[in-house]
């Protein structure tokens, strides 16, 4: 099984691509998607989906696992990465059709034990399970590969957002 996982932003939008035979895990791909921060939001959110069209195309995932929406105190910036993450959602479901999301207490449940783990446990649980050399980074891309374990983790137990 080929899964995608996604750290959703406007600026920086981290992927990773997993395989998962029987057990095992590994690392078939992962980085971020940038946006450049002069260009206009429409602008910015179409070169978003031309990206994230191009890595689905090639890897050809069975599944898309998406970290959902953590609102922090800059309502401007939650406005930009909701209509970001509303872009990412659209094309994982129209190039997938298999579409699961994840927060981020499940994530860091499903790769430390621990719902309230701290991001350098989680990373660290990433370069374990992948058995990478070092931590991705940037952090975006080690948020993606963790969303993509973690549906590794609950496979047919989780729920899809779209069949």
């Amino acid at each position: 099984m080929i899964i995608l996982g996604i750290d959703p932003g406007y600026a920086t939008i981290g992927y990773g691509v997993i395989k998962k035979e029987g057990a095992a895990l590994s690392a078939v791909d992962y980085g971020v998607i940038q946006t450049p921060k002069e260009e206009s939001i429409p602008v910015r959110l179409a070169m978003l989906d031309e990206a994230l069209t191009a890595v689905i195309q090639k890897h050809k995932p069975d599944a898309v696992s998406v970290e959902e929406l953590f609102f922090n105190t800059n309502i401007t910036t939650g406005i930009k990465v909701a209509q970001a993450r509303g872009v990412i959602l659209l094309c994982a479901i129209k190039h997938c059709g298999k579409l699961y999301e994840y927060t981020p207490l499940q994530i860091k449940q499903a790769l430390t034990g621990n719902g309230r783990a701290e991001k350098q446990q989680v990373q660290f649980m990433v370069k374990a399970l992948l058995q990478l050399r070092a931590v991705p980074k940037p952090d975006d891309v080690a948020d993606a590969l963790a969303a993509a374990v973690c549906h590794a983790s609950f496979g047919d137990y989780a729920h899809r957002v779209l069949n």
